[in-house]
């Protein structure tokens, strides 16, 4: 390698080494810290693990925690792909009101949208007079995991509105005019040519969702109830009432695996740099 080359591999590690000391500190450690204690405390061995492949109860609590991810990330494709479709045909007046709209929620505080989810869902909030009004229930929402998945699905929705914007927008529009010309219907010509070209956004929005999701606390802290409590949640009540941390360690990792294996998967059908673009795997 001649000198030049040394200086700018020298220029970008020094670029690096911040955020990787950040990285390596703040995320690396503790990582590693809750490791030690899932596998050394009380005592060194898979104890903690063999205790939650023994308990029934984490168990259901780690399936209704994957359950609600894939409800919230069924829920909120539903609601965005059509959303980010509007977003790539409007005019670029409406467009940046659509954008804003989209942004609206990392702009107001986390707290402050659960709270309003409260008011939404209680016994004679507004959702629950018009559920009533129409016939459906008349039941509060607020404690179950149905308004869990309501106020999740409004939290993340952003998440899934971007990336899918990101590949619609690159689509070429000509290619569904080729199909409507050689006699294809509209809807043919979507199902085809327009569903196939955006499935790299449907994967990474849907990625990030259901990952965001699997870990998700405030939310259903707020609007859940104890009885359907997801996996966040016990291991907040393994580390602040029982102090069993060698047990939330366990479920933590558990939780961390999952997470990992599905990013693999999908790694190996999107490029990982490419994920947030929505560009599709050579």
């Amino acid at each position: 390698m001649t000198s030049t080359g040394r200086r700018v591999e020298l220029r970008w590690l020094a670029l690096l080494a911040p955020a990787v000391l950040v990285l390596v500190a703040l995320f690396g450690y503790p990582v590693l810290a809750i490791g030690w204690r899932a596998f050394s405390d009380p005592e060194l061995g898979l104890g903690n693990f063999t205790q939650l492949w023994d308990d029934p109860t984490t168990l259901r609590v780690l399936a209704r925690t994957i359950g609600t991810a894939l409800v919230v990330t069924v829920g909120t494709l539903v609601l965005a792909y059509p959303y980010a479709y509007l977003m790539t045909v409007v005019g670029p007046r409406a467009r940046g009101v659509l954008v804003a709209l989209v942004l609206l929620p990392f702009w107001t505080s986390l707290m402050a949208r659960n709270f309003a989810w409260i008011v939404v869902l209680q016994d004679g909030g507004p959702l629950v007079m018009f559920t009533s009004a129409i016939g459906l229930t008349d039941r509060a929402l607020l404690g179950t995991a149905a308004g869990v998945a309501l106020g999740m699905v409004q939290v993340l929705l952003p998440y899934m509105v971007l990336p899918l914007y990101s590949t619609m927008r690159g689509i070429d529009r000509r290619l569904l005019d080729a199909g409507g010309s050689l006699g294809a219907a509209r809807v043919t010509c979507f199902r085809r040519i327009y569903l196939p070209l955006s499935l790299p956004g449907i994967l990474a929005g849907s990625t990030l969702v259901f990952v965001l999701s699997l870990g998700f606390y405030v939310t259903p802290r707020l609007l859940g109830s104890p009885k359907e409590s997801l996996i966040a949640q016990v291991i907040g009540t393994k580390v602040e009432k029982l102090l069993d941390f060698g047990g939330a360690g366990a479920l933590s990792l558990v939780l961390l695996a999952v997470t990992a294996v599905l990013l693999l998967v999908v790694g190996r059908l999107v490029r990982p740099t490419a994920m947030l673009r929505g560009e599709e795997r050579p």
